[in-house]
């Protein structure tokens, strides 16, 4: 089933996830949800805040940018409880986009490399390396879990300059292909 994507400016997006246990009701079905949802929106990554869960769980897929980043071939997975351990490395730029900030592509500096613990999708504990453009997704929705949104990361000037964007977006003045829930309105498109 495909999930409502939230808008930026609604407040679960603000909010720290809370860590979950192995006994989350529905859970495989979630993800199964999650997953379907990010390819139909045509994403490389979703955490569960963005479709209005505040539980530390995302789920990616980086084989879309394996042609022009080697190491991105074949990694894809769940994410549950990831906690980053480190970020490493030259800081590096890439033009990122959102699902929840429909149509806004921004430069956002990244550390390079991470050190990540997490549970996979058998609750079997990792703790993994990655560089690169996979750091970055998971950075990317990691930073969700913990309240964050990739514009929070641009600077004050960027902001301003993107105010009117981002509040057409909380409004609902956006075309997308996929549902979304807006902060200001009670209805779903």
């Amino acid at each position: 089933m495909l999930l409502p994507i939230v808008a930026y400016g609604h407040p679960t997006l603000r909010k720290r996830s809370e860590e979950i246990t192995k006994d989350y009701p529905d859970f495989e079905k979630f993800v199964a949800d999650l997953t379907e949802t990010m390819y139909v929106a045509d994403g490389v990554g979703l955490a569960a805040p963005q479709v209005n869960r505040n539980i530390r769980v995302f789920v990616i897929d980086c084989n879309p940018f394996k042609e022009k980043y080697p190491e991105a071939s074949g990694v894809k997975g769940l994410f549950i409880n990831p906690v980053i351990l480190e970020e490493t490395g030259d800081p590096w730029y890439y033009n990122e986009g959102c699902l929840s900030v429909p149509g806004i592509h921004e430069d956002v500096l990244r550390k390079k490399t991470i050190k990540i613990r997490y549970f996979d999708e058998n609750w079997v504990e990792h703790t993994k390396t990655f560089t690169g453009i996979v750091a970055r997704v998971i950075q990317h929705e990691y930073d969700h879990l913990e309240g964050k949104v990739f514009t929070d990361r641009l600077s004050p000037m960027r902001k301003l300059l993107l105010k009117g964007k981002l509040n057409d977006i909380s409004q609902g003045r956006v075309n997308v292909d996929y549902k979304m829930i807006f902060p200001t309105k009670n209805n779903k498109r």
